[in-house]
């Protein structure tokens, strides 16, 4: 009776060893689980939901041949625009006052690409879900001022000038509203030369660039409050 005990108790060992080996041998067959969306309660951060929007283009931007004769350069990129962060004025023609982006500006600036009436790229824009582009881009009437006045441009930041320390990747050294988007200006053929960005596959851009919308000087001493 004894024996027959000791043999049930090594059946059942046995059954249970061979249904736990068999469950995690099937479990780690399965495809690991990737969230693609999320929900009110797994909210991302606003400001780098637009980091994201043109990640499918990244490997395309980083197998595209730089066109040197077009490229434009940061100096262009100021001068179209009335001080650093200003929305860029448009440069080119406009046929009907009354357009607005979804069925005419998109058109070129949505993807970006090589406009062959213009001579040039095309900036990609970096929310093209607001087609009401006329809002906030005028027409480039004059380069000049149309009467003297006192504003005085405020100089644009350097490249080069906003690295915490040497060889580390350098700050973001502008606002993120409104150019969330970072491979709308930072990659493709459209990009100024000197911020053209050598690695646009790693699309989290905010994993290493952090913004310098703080000056370090002027923080107080941190106190927990309770």
């Amino acid at each position: 009776m004894k024996r027959l005990g000791i043999i049930s108790l090594f059946v059942l060992l046995f059954v249970a060893f061979i249904a736990i080996w068999n469950y995690s041998y099937y479990q780690g067959l399965e495809e690991a689980y990737i969230p693609t969306t999320h929900d009110s309660s797994n909210l991302i951060i606003p400001s780098e939901e637009g980091v994201f929007k043109r990640s499918k283009y990244a490997l395309d931007y980083a197998k595209m041949p730089i066109d040197e004769e077009h490229q434009r350069s940061l100096s262009d990129y100021y001068n179209n625009r009335a001080f650093p962060g200003a929305p860029p004025s448009v440069p080119h023609p406009i046929e009907k006052d009354g357009l607005i982006g979804e069925n005419t500006c998109l058109k070129c600036h949505d993807n970006g690409g090589f406009v062959q009436k213009y001579d040039a790229y095309a900036p990609v824009s970096p929310h093209p879900e607001m087609v009401n582009c006329r809002q906030c881009h005028v027409a480039q009437l004059s380069k000049g001022d149309f009467k003297e006045n006192y504003f005085v441009k405020k100089s644009p930041p350097k490249v080069g000038d906003n690295n915490a320390l040497l060889g580390s990747p350098p700050m973001i050294p502008h606002q993120i509203q409104m150019r969330e988007n970072c491979l709308s200006c930072h990659a493709g053929s459209s990009a100024p030369k000197e911020i053209l960005v050598s690695h646009p596959e790693r699309v989290n851009c905010r994993q290493c660039h952090v913004p310098t919308s703080v000056d370090a000087n002027t923080n107080g001493l941190f106190i927990r409050e309770n």
